[in-house]
């Protein structure tokens, strides 16, 4: 068993803890559970940190592409609500000026 046998432990169970479909990670995750329930060799464990690095490395730049994108979603639906706001204090200001108006008129007696 390698050296920090705890430390690939506790990856192991971390990866395990994940809803994992892919099958090629699926097999290596199950292949290093029963490797450590016997005996582990160096092999095996290179094997099992290859997948784990390629597969999450994969899920990650997966990730970090869905979150740009929801960043700019957000960027977009701000730069709206920016935007209604500033139309919603002109036709504030519109209302007031016009109301003004009306009010000035009724006062307005025709002889």
């Amino acid at each position: 068993m390698p050296a920090n046998t705890e430390d690939l432990r506790r990856l192991v169970e971390r990866v395990g803890a994940f809803h994992i479909t892919d099958k090629a990670m699926l097999a290596a995750q199950r292949a290093i559970e029963q490797a450590i329930a016997t005996s582990v060799d160096t092999g095996a464990v290179e094997k099992y940190l290859s997948a784990v690095r390629n597969y999450f490395e994969g899920f990650e730049r997966e990730a970090r592409g869905h979150l740009r994108d929801v960043d700019k979603r957000l960027e977009h639906a701000h730069q709206v609500v920016f935007n209604l706001t500033a139309e919603r204090g002109v036709a504030v200001k519109r209302i007031e000026a016009t109301h003004g108006v009306l009010e000035t008129l009724a006062g307005v007696q025709v002889r």
